[in-house]
């Protein structure tokens, strides 16, 4: 018989992760999402949890456009026919007999993923999803054509995407199908790079992300996992990476967002889950391109108590912070400046309060997210408050704390006396709290 105690914990520790992840599923609502997944993927023993996946973030409102690959699968269809697949600079030369079994092998990998999408069995994550995967000729194409001598013949690229079609079946609730396959005004069919389709697509029709769904972690250097990368910084790994694999992904990540695209995710689909993690965690799973990956330092809005109170409870628990209530935190929200992780957390939090007919300020509420100690954001969230003190005219800055003292010593402020305060917070000092007094002239 199972201890209740362990139901107990077990319950708790799912409570937890719902109310964690419950900002995302909020953030991501009414998005649109294209998903890349690519030959690899689809015939890996794990394909049809990833599937069941985007079935649950279908299910959470995320408007998925799912684009596929098939690689393997038409390099298995041309070896039956008695055929050698044919490569030149990583292009596959798409003659008509190979034309004929990249049709072949695209058409059954898109079933194999319909299917997918269709199982419905009591019991499973797929059970009354309903989900209708809707196809269409979405994808314009034209052919490479002869390139430094070599004929790609079949082998094209994305001339058009009908960005409005799209839309239209996303907004009718629908999951949109593509295959890396396109055609001519002429009715030609063109075998395409379904990087290149998932990526033209995801900016034709503005999406918020493209996720790369690959057998790969994510980025590695020295067999360590990056976990988020500049366009700038992905560029200059490209310089220097001789995995070709690697490259492409960065390649094509570096170019959804150059052409407007605000994240670009690597994901795994080895890791059961990895598409949720990297989705709905702070750390995610694999590795997140972004134009700009630096974090934000910004004013507090209304809209952040929640965050801020998150921030700053535990620490008031271990009295290392005054307690602050959300009505008092509403009603000085606008002394409040932020740092915020390019996916919207919030890493730490300062106040900067004037004191009335003085030159002076007290910097009070200072608090890091502890899974970012040490990484720089209470000196960076310092640095703002000085300059945001000095533009205010705030000539000496103070503040009291029971914890950090040597913190702000190493910063440049020094120990005084109570008396030194400005008479108003003279007034308001607790003697039960002791806390320590510093100050630094700006």
């Amino acid at each position: 018989m199972q201890n209740p105690y362990n139901r107990a914990m077990k319950s708790d520790t799912y409570v937890d992760f719902f109310r964690q992840t419950s900002p995302y599923i909020h953030k991501h609502r009414g998005k649109t999402f294209v998903i890349a997944v690519d030959g690899d993927t689809v015939a890996h023993a794990n394909f049809h949890r990833t599937i069941h996946d985007i079935a649950l973030l279908q299910s959470l409102g995320i408007r998925i456009v799912l684009v596929h690959g098939g690689r393997p699968q038409i390099d298995q269809c041309i070896a039956q026919a008695g055929e050698k697949s044919q490569f030149h600079n990583q292009l596959r030369i798409t003659d008509s007999n190979a034309m004929y079994s990249v049709k072949q092998a695209l058409g059954s990998t898109r079933w194999q993923i319909e299917a997918e999408l269709s199982t419905g069995l009591p019991n499973s994550p797929m059970h009354g999803a309903k989900i209708k995967a809707i196809g269409g000729n979405f994808i314009t194409a034209k052919p490479i054509g002869i390139l430094n001598g070599v004929d790609y013949q079949h082998t094209g690229e994305v001339r058009g995407i009908d960005a409005e079609s799209i839309q239209q079946q996303l907004e009718l609730g629908g999951l949109v199908l593509l295959s890396p396959i396109g055609f001519s005004p002429t009715g030609e069919a063109f075998n395409l790079s379904y990087q290149e389709v998932a990526a033209k697509t995801a900016i034709t029709i503005n999406a918020e992300k493209l996720i790369l769904v690959t057998d790969v972690k994510g980025i590695l250097q020295d067999k360590n996992l990056i976990r988020g990368l500049s366009v700038p910084e992905a560029k200059s790994l490209q310089e220097t990476s001789t995995d070709s694999a690697q490259n492409k992904l960065l390649g094509t990540a570096c170019f959804a967002c150059s052409e407007g695209v605000n994240r670009v995710h690597l994901v795994s689909c080895a890791e059961d889950g990895a598409l949720l993690t990297e989705l709905f965690t702070r750390d995610g799973s694999g590795t997140l391109v972004m134009q700009d990956h630096s974090e934000v330092i910004r004013p507090a809005a209304i809209d952040d108590v929640g965050g801020i109170l998150d921030l700053i409870t535990p620490l008031e628990e271990q009295q290392i912070l005054v307690k602050r209530s959300r009505e008092l935190l509403e009603t000085e929200i606008s002394q409040f400046t932020l740092v915020v992780h390019p996916e919207g957390n919030l890493l730490g939090c300062a106040a900067l309060y004037p004191v009335a007919d003085s030159n002076e300020g007290e910097i009070a509420c200072m608090a890091t997210d502890p899974e970012f100690l040490g990484q720089g954001i209470a000196t960076r969230l310092l640095q703002r408050l000085e300059a945001d003190a000095a533009k205010m005219g705030i000539k000496k800055l103070f503040v009291l704390t029971t914890q950090t003292a040597h913190w702000f010593l190493e910063k440049g402020f020094v120990e005084t006396e109570l008396s030194n305060l400005p008479k108003q917070k003279q007034l308001l000092y607790n003697y039960q709290r002791n806390s320590r007094i510093f100050s630094k002239i700006l």
